[in-house]
């Protein structure tokens, strides 16, 4: 079968890369990174190597050079189809010559050759970007260094132009022939509390007494299972600051580089408020592909991923509130909607909709996207109920840049809250599709949870609706500030803005501030925040916050070499090569001209291999000619099952042991827990009804429950609703992110169903604090 269909074995053959090593520089919320890929050709024949690796997709990448015998050539940033061809006649004439090139397909997707690599010479190759760190919701501050590259699924074969080629060798951890080293510095003002990582580390050394800087160093040893991820605590995290930058004095004034850039981080203090909006449609996009059955991490017993999505639907529907609209969507290879439109909320439609979630598999083949978000948008909107839309996917798609620019066509009619599930999930995909439309994204990874992410991007797209948003600026006069980061559309309560902009005109000689607002109305209410600055420039050698600015510019307007419009593919070519920030337009480009003699004899071709976690997904149109998808899994040092059109159960980390098991699939998921087993019972109108199966869970007999029931002439099910909010309190607390929507349904339900016979004192919880139930009720469980 290996013969007739192509299946790829590892071809033994030595292994060009020998290391990756990484410096990294945090200074708050901004990491300069320094990536050195380290070749040596130990064959008798030249080499060109061929490397692919995964990038965060914010990441500026704007150096790339080469030291070769201990002389350094600096690439050149050039237009992507001249830098390619000048690697190509580079190697014809026996040159050495290196190309660094973004996929065609995906911004976080890179490919780095090395052509002409002389027998037994050595040669160190050095990217350097930087990237802002996202906040997460405990304060952290988020850096990750990619390790994990799936293969993406490929919708037509069209691989021409991409550096995902399917033939490159995926090997089993332990047979990667390359290791990994990080050493990463970090600096704050506000001093630094503590390091977590989710692989081994050095012990925290930090450099100052009043510990506002650190070092850290990733253990030996890195197998490439999973990537490499800093959470970072400060002491504070929430100051809003103002940052300029001045221009390279080698440049003339009235352009990018030339010009001072300023950096502005907005924490905008949004007032709470408990009445949650009860209108919207809500569209739940679950990807359930085959690689949906991968566990969400490689420790023993993890859930797989498509149980945990299980799980996390359950939780959004339970949290739904009444009134609203709402609709599923599987997706795969081809898609399945559960109703033909969107439906009213109600204890039927909710009860249909967590019975087909029971039944959910990964079962419906490889990763096609576009299709069912091009039929939710086809749907009529519902007046007076906004669409809110909810994207779940491992992120292993070609067709990133069709897929954003259809959400981006769509962005004045809905948001999109978008979540990356498991190691390798596309950032390009799942960052870009929440910023085109004013949502937010999470990655899951690890043993990270996904429910808690997910509610809480619920919660945001619960809250009432920030309007009439607007960016002032209060300069001397001749210097006015053009914002390169797009218009702000949406604020989050709790969350960071960060905006770019360019100062232009002649700027004072003197001391002299400036300042600049943000503007916006809350449910009738007009808010400020200001933030007053010096517009004393500081030199920055890396020039971070310019090529930060444009990363920001060209995010908006780079959707791929096919999707970008002329007019804005003409303005990302200009301010890329200009600021020397890599796009899809441009590749970085450098020959050894110094070269005395061409190199001797034909070349051979290598693709450096990528480790194999689970399972690939590739284009069986290329492998054996058959327009179905083809899946081949490893387990972890076994060799290779072939399948086609459906995931084999045999000797598969992805899937079931057998096929008895997807049976009790649904059992494992809500039954595994006493809390989903009493979300489970939920009504959608947020109360439970006093029976059995929730005295089990309570741990008291109903006879008790109906015994200690403080006033007879209230429905039961108002005193059920009481014991359940209760046991949240006093058994779920650990969890009270992923309950607290629908405990707010809960107590509303209370206070409306006690009506005219309230219970009695504190057995009626009030909106603002239901906890004191937690200490004043008999009998709880």
């Amino acid at each position: 079968m290996e013969g007739s269909c192509g299946l790829i074995t590892l071809q033994k053959k030595p292994v060009a890369l020998k290391s990756i090593s990484v410096t990294l520089s945090i200074h708050e919320f901004v990491a300069c990174v320094s990536a050195t890929l380290n070749y040596e050709n130990e064959e008798k024949v030249p080499l060109e190597a061929s490397f692919v690796f995964p990038m965060d997709e914010d990441s500026a990448v704007y150096s790339f050079e080469a030291l070769v015998d201990g002389k350094k050539i600096v690439a050149e940033l050039q237009d992507k189809m001249e830098a390619q061809h000048k690697y190509e006649d580079a190697l014809s004439q026996g040159q050495e010559a290196y190309l660094l090139e973004e996929d065609s397909d995906s911004r976080d997707v890179f490919c780095c050759n090395v052509g002409n690599l002389q027998p037994g010479s050595k040669v160190e190759l050095t990217l350097r970007y930087v990237q802002e760190l996202p906040l997460d919701a405990d304060g952290a501050l988020r850096y990750v260094l990619p390790a994990i590259l799936n293969p993406r699924y490929h919708l037509s074969g069209r691989l021409e132009d991409s550096c995902l080629d399917i033939k490159a060798p995926l090997v089993p951890l332990e047979e990667l022939p390359y290791t990994l080293s990080m050493v990463a510095t970090i600096s704050s003002q506000h001093g630094i509390q503590r390091v977590h990582s989710n692989c081994p580390l050095s012990a925290v050394e930090f450099l100052a007494d009043d510990k506002t800087s650190a070092q850290v160093s990733l253990a030996e040893g890195h197998k490439f299972d999973r990537d490499v991820e800093l959470l970072i605590y400060y002491r504070e995290v929430h100051s809003p600051r103002v940052s300029v930058e001045r221009g390279m004095l080698e440049k003339k004034p009235d352009s990018l580089m030339g010009d001072p850039s300023v950096m502005v981080s907005f924490y905008p203090d949004i007032p709470e408020d408990e009445a949650s909006v009860t209108c919207g449609e809500f569209v739940f996009l679950m990807d359930c592909s085959g690689s949906m059955q991968c566990p969400m991490n490689n420790q023993n017993q993890s859930q797989s991923r498509i149980e945990a999505a299980q799980e996390t639907l359950i939780l959004l529907l339970k949290s739904l509130p009444i009134g609203c609209y709402f609709n599923i969507y599987q997706f795969g290879s081809s898609y399945k909607e559960f109703f033909l439109e969107s439906v009213k909320y109600t204890q039927q439609t909710m009860e249909e909709a967590v019975n087909r979630v029971k039944l959910m598999r990964a079962d419906l083949g490889g990763t096609e996207i576009l299709a069912p978000l091009q039929n939710i948008y086809r749907k009529p909107s519902i007046p007076g109920h906004p669409l809110q839309l909810f994207v779940f996917t491992d992120g292993e798609v070609t067709d990133t840049f069709s897929v954003i620019k259809e959400v981006q066509s769509n962005s004045n009619k809905h948001r999109c809250f978008s979540f990356g599930i498991g190691e390798g999930a596309s950032t390009s995909l799942i960052k870009s599709i929440a910023r085109v439309s004013g949502g937010t994204s999470e990655f899951i990874t690890g043993k990270d949870r996904m429910q808690p992410k997910v509610l809480r991007s619920l919660k945001h797209s619960l809250q009432p609706a920030v309007e009439d948003i607007s960016l002032s600026w209060n300069l001397p006069p001749g210097v006015s500030a053009n914002l390169l980061s797009p218009e702000p559309t949406v604020i989050f309560r709790g969350q960071r803005l960060i905006l770019y902009a360019r100062l232009t005109g002649k700027m004072p000689a003197a001391e002299a501030t400036g300042e600049v607002g943000l503007k916006y109305t809350l449910q009738g209410k007009r808010f400020e925040d200001k933030l007053t600055f010096s517009l004393q420039p500081k030199p920055d050698a890396d020039l971070t916050i310019h090529r930060l600015a444009a990363k920001s510019f060209i995010q908006t307007k780079d959707l791929g070499l096919t999707q970008t419009p002329a007019m804005d593919k003409k303005d990302v070519l200009k301010i890329s090569i200009e600021s020397g920030v890599i796009s899809s337009f441009t590749a970085f480009i450098a020959i050894n001209k110094e070269l005395k003699q061409p190199v001797q004899g034909p070349q051979a071709y290598r693709q450096i291999p990528r480790p194999v976690l689970y399972k690939a997904f590739v284009n069986s149109r290329i492998l054996c000619g058959s327009s179905a998808p083809v899946l081949y899994t490893q387990s972890l040092g076994n060799t290779c099952s072939y399948l086609s059109g459906s995931v084999s159960m045999m000797g598969n980390p992805c899937s079931s042991n057998n096929s008895r098991t997807k049976s009790k699939s649904y059992h494992k998921v809500i039954g595994g827990t006493k809390l989903m087993q009493l979300i489970d019972l939920q009504k959608a109108n947020g109360s439970w009804d006093l029976n059995e199966d929730l005295t089990k869970i309570l741990g008291v007999s109903l006879e008790d429950l109906l015994a200690a029931h403080p006033a007879q002439d209230v429905d039961l099910s108002v005193w059920a609703t009481v014991l359940a909010v209760v046991w949240l309190h006093t058994h779920g607390k650990d969890q009270k992110m992923e309950w607290e929507l629908l405990e707010r349904k809960a107590v509303a339900c209370i206070h409306t169903q006690a009506g005219k016979n309230p219970l009695p004192g504190p057995f009626l919880p009030s909106q603002e604090d239901s906890s004191q139930l937690c200490t004043s009720s008999p009998g709880r469980g």
